[in-house]
């Protein structure tokens, strides 16, 4: 069967560097679809700390340089999150691939705009010190706790979103700031929670995280628009070639890019 090659494919939330991230299932995701142009929607990153970063959370970031290849002909978009806030410069050498706040562009007559989604959420943008301080620093020690960790973990990130009603909030703001840039679509993070909204002639998705147990993406194929859940393969019809492009080390990944290979064991804080 013929693989569709999508016009976009968006992901988000990753949180490389924490113990729940599914890093691995997305390069499986990503290995496993075409497409011409890659969104990622924010929150790569847990924080600025490398020092937490995997081995196969390297071979993600591995990967999204080689897909960034001019040969490739594949355009990657990273779209910064609150997670990801300071590091714009080094990413953008790290992968090559261009760091937005957000990302707008045209499809089939369609105004599009990706925008992580933070901006919506007033607790955050009032207590970013904090979150990404102290209350970043004891959900990434949850997660290592036991082998509960990371159950315990995956349940307080839903808890917080009820909580603080995250997917209404987010969603309608997001609307309201598509209709005042003329855009009939919006694509978003940050909630965690995949979901679609339709209001007032626009439409907003929110493509999921990749942090719980049934991670989702989005994709763009002409005028249709999917959330899609990752389903792992039991197979394996990777080829040697394949397995091969994700196999660089940290070491081989920052000597490519002429950054100090002593970056993997600092925290960027310093």
């Amino acid at each position: 069967m013929t693989t569709a090659c999508y016009d976009v494919v968006i992901l988000s939330d990753l949180h490389l560097g924490s113990e729940v991230s599914r890093a691995r299932e997305a390069l499986d995701l990503l290995r496993s679809l075409k497409f011409r142009r890659l969104i990622l929607l924010g929150d790569i990153f847990c924080d600025l700390n490398f020092r937490r970063l995997k081995k196969e959370h390297w071979q993600f970031l591995s990967y999204i340089r080689k897909l960034s290849n001019p040969k490739r002909d594949v355009q990657v978009i990273w779209v910064e999150g609150n997670h990801d806030y300071g590091l714009t410069d080094v990413m953008s050498h790290l992968v090559g691939v261009p760091v937005y706040q957000e990302y707008t562009w045209e499809s089939a007559g369609t105004r599009n705009i990706a925008i992580h989604g933070h901006q919506f959420d007033n607790f955050i943008i009032r207590n970013h010190l904090f979150l990404n301080g102290f209350a970043s620093f004891m959900y990434l020690h949850i997660q290592k706790l036991n082998s509960r960790g990371k159950l315990v973990a995956q349940l307080i990130d839903r808890l917080n979103t009820c909580w603080q009603r995250l997917t209404p909030k987010v969603a309608n703001g997001a609307l309201d700031y598509a209709r005042t840039k003329g855009a009939a679509r919006i694509f978003c993070a940050h909630t965690h929670e995949a979901v679609t909204v339709w209001k007032d002639g626009v439409s907003y998705y929110n493509c999921g995280s990749w942090t719980n147990d049934r991670p989702t993406y989005v994709s763009v194929l002409g005028r249709e628009v999917r959330i899609n859940e990752y389903i792992e393969r039991t197979d394996d019809c990777n080829t040697g070639e394949e397995r091969g492009e994700v196999a660089s080390s940290p070491s081989d990944i920052l000597a490519e890019t002429g950054l100090s290979t002593d970056l993997q064991n600092e925290s960027l804080f310093g």
